[in-house]
């Protein structure tokens, strides 16, 4: 599947548009993360903790948009987008879409 941000993939004609196209998760925070997490704020630096649970997020969030695009008979989708908000205290919801399209092989 190719994923672009743009309009248009670069280089291919667009043959079919198929839709809009999304994948979504919400994802908590972990207690034992959270406790490292709150230690490192008092020496500062990176929450590698919380960049590797919204990285996952993220993949799964577009692995489930890839889906929703294969399923509707696509092999690219353009302009995709990443959004998060949250959606309780301690949760946040991490969110990829787009438009599904074909492009020439």
């Amino acid at each position: 599947m190719i994923i672009v941000t743009t309009e248009s993939v670069p280089g291919k004609e667009t043959k079919e548009y198929k839709g809009f196209v999304k994948g979504s998760t919400v994802q908590s925070k972990h207690i034992g993360k959270d406790i490292m997490a709150g230690l490192k704020t008092i020496v500062g630096g990176e929450l590698t903790e919380y960049t590797e649970m919204l990285d996952e997020a993220r993949q799964k969030a577009i692995g489930r948009m890839v889906e929703d695009a294969k399923s509707k008979g696509a092999n690219a989708i353009v302009c995709m987008r990443l959004e998060s908000s949250a959606v309780m205290q301690n949760a946040s919801e991490i969110i990829a879409y787009g438009t599904a399209v074909t492009v020439e092989e």
